[in-house]
């Protein structure tokens, strides 16, 4: 089995063949996280997830680059589906900052990703970091501000980045990037990351791996990172597949199906 462990096939790329992507991927044999990044679109994914029974969860957030307040009182209604499983993706993008007000914009990121922090912890979910030209100031907030469990999401710094955030607990997630990666750090990273701390993801629909590169990504195709996971790691591919599965149901608080 697979567990794409952030997708958003509850985005508008999506809305013409939802259903017929969702089930190619149960199909597959691969479970999905479809991930807010405001609150409309964290509303639709908790609605999608209730058309299944099972292999399709939520994670509710605001991601840095939206312009709303993330408010506690909008989010919370949101938890009483039992497919909400994380916070995210919340965090700091510094590489999309606007011209003008930079240093507002910054401020900004940084109060909305804490709130999201202290929403995570007080309602016992880990947390789905998106970062971006950020991870120093990311890597202190998260020191001083959580003590919770989460996921680097679309992890593409270097190997004493990715060591700092398994030392505060986390997990590392790898997607199509890993496939076309042409610096070798993210080889790196896959080859030096305990095998229990690794997720898997396609971020659909975006950065879709080889052969579908310049396509829509989707979930289905998150083997493809378990395939290049499994030869870094010189093993098999259904190997690779059912120990990031397995993290992600840890890391999730999911019940994993009885084989």
């Amino acid at each position: 089995m697979y567990f794409d462990s952030h997708t958003h096939v509850n985005d508008k790329a999506f809305a013409d063949d939802q259903d017929a992507v969702i089930k190619r991927a149960l199909d597959a044999q691969t479970w999905m996280i479809n991930v807010g990044t405001d609150l409309a679109n964290s509303r639709l994914a908790v609605d999608l997830s209730k058309k299944y029974p099972t292999g399709v969860f939520v994670a509710i957030g605001l991601h840095p680059t939206e312009t709303e307040n993330f408010d506690e009182a909008n989010y919370t209604p949101l938890l009483s589906s039992n497919r909400v499983m994380a916070v995210g993706e919340c965090g700091l993008d510094y590489f999309r900052l606007p011209p003008d007000g930079q240093e507002g914009a910054v401020k900004m990121q940084k109060t909305e990703f804490i709130k999201q922090l202290v929403f995570a912890q007080k309602h016992g979910l880990p947390v789905i970091i998106h970062c971006r030209d950020a991870y120093v100031d990311l890597i202190e907030i998260l020191k001083s501000e959580y003590a919770g469990g989460g996921v680097a999401h679309s992890f593409t710094d270097t190997w004493d980045t990715a060591k700092k955030f398994l030392d505060l607990g986390f997990y590392i997630a790898l997607n199509g990037i890993l496939t076309f990666d042409k610096t070798g750090r993210l080889s790196e990273v896959v080859e030096k990351t305990p095998f229990d701390r690794l997720l898997i993801e396609t971020d659909a629909p975006y950065l879709a791996p080889p052969p579908y590169r310049g396509k829509r990504n989707e979930p289905s195709y998150v083997r493809h990172v378990a395939e290049k996971i499994a030869e870094i790691k010189k093993m098999d591919m259904e190997e690779a597949g059912q120990q990031t599965f397995e993290n992600a149901c840890k890391l999730f608080g999911i019940k994993k199906p009885v084989s």
